[in-house]
């Protein structure tokens, strides 16, 4: 957790850094800006994570109990609903491109971001009511104290629009930009497509574990408690790992293997950057032009 939180923050930081002050304000720098917000509040939860694991007791109050419970279902609903968007904004612009270079504006975006951030407030809201802190014996728990019915349709909740729906839906669309791509011959012109493809493969590799195991903690009747616990707390550091991985994915597969071993790490994230917004922009052009 304290390695994850240490890569997360430097990684995270950096590309806030690069896109607010390094980047021209646009469409797609909103979408990974924000996306990098989400994993950088998400990594600062890392060092009490680490310390309630490594102790078992939670020395953080009854405040703080609140506050990390909600930033890791936040983190959750935010990444993917913004995957979510970055994919329906990206099959617009190849398939309809006349009509994004009309629509598709910093305001309407930043519209969407706060629509997003607010549904994801509301479906994490459930951590924040349930979560507590409880005492025995001088050890302090920092527990969800909700019914198992109440339990249960969180869990659901999380699993149908925290990975299932949202995913479906960017497969769908992947799958049309990928035609779209062929007929039209463009595949040379696809390297941010693979970035966002890789980004969205680790995610439901980090994510699937931690999902699989919540879904099997509801009926725990007919499973092993320590299994349980165990699986949970390792998925949920997997997914937790997911939030330093992206601005790694933005260095090492914006450039190519020989400018990456000469450009420094600043270089490499703002070159990635850069690439998205233009190769977005003259997918939609040659788009519209054929």
């Amino acid at each position: 957790n304290i390695i994850i939180f240490i890569l997360g923050i430097v990684g995270n930081g950096l590309v806030i850094w690069i896109i607010g002050v390094k980047t021209k304000r646009t469409v797609n720098s909103l979408w990974y800006l924000s996306l990098a917000v989400s994993d950088f509040l998400c990594c600062t939860t890392g060092p009490f994570n680490g310390v309630y694991m490594a102790t078992g007791h939670w020395h953080f109050g009854h405040f703080m109990c609140k506050l990390i419970s909600v930033a890791f279902p936040l983190n959750m609903y935010s990444s993917i609903f913004l995957l979510l968007v970055i994919s329906v904004d990206r099959c617009m612009c190849v398939v309809f491109p006349v009509w994004t270079q009309n629509h598709r504006t910093l305001r309407k975006s930043s519209a969407i971001i706060a629509l997003v951030w607010t549904v994801s407030a509301l479906l994490a809201l459930s951590s924040l009511v349930f979560s507590t802190t409880q005492t025995a014996k001088d050890d302090t728990k920092c527990i969800n104290n909700s019914t198992a019915f109440s339990r249960k349709i969180v869990v659901f909740i999380g699993f149908i629009f925290g990975l299932a729906v949202p995913l479906m839906v960017i497969v769908i669309c992947y799958s049309v930009i990928m035609l779209k791509l062929r007929a039209n011959r463009m595949m040379r012109s696809s390297k941010p497509f693979k970035v966002m493809t890789a980004v969205i493969i680790t995610f439901v590799i980090c994510w699937l574990p931690f999902q699989i195991f919540r879904l099997l903690e509801v009926y725990h009747a007919l499973y092993s408690h320590t299994l349980l616990k165990i699986g949970i707390q390792v998925t949920m550091t997997i997914a937790y790992a997911n939030s330093f991985m992206n601005p790694i994915l933005y260095s090492f597969m914006g450039q190519d293997i020989r400018n990456k071993c000469l450009m420094s790490v600043l270089s490499r994230m703002e070159s990635a950057l850069q690439e998205e917004r233009r190769s977005t922009k003259a997918m939609s052009m040659s788009k519209s032009s054929s």
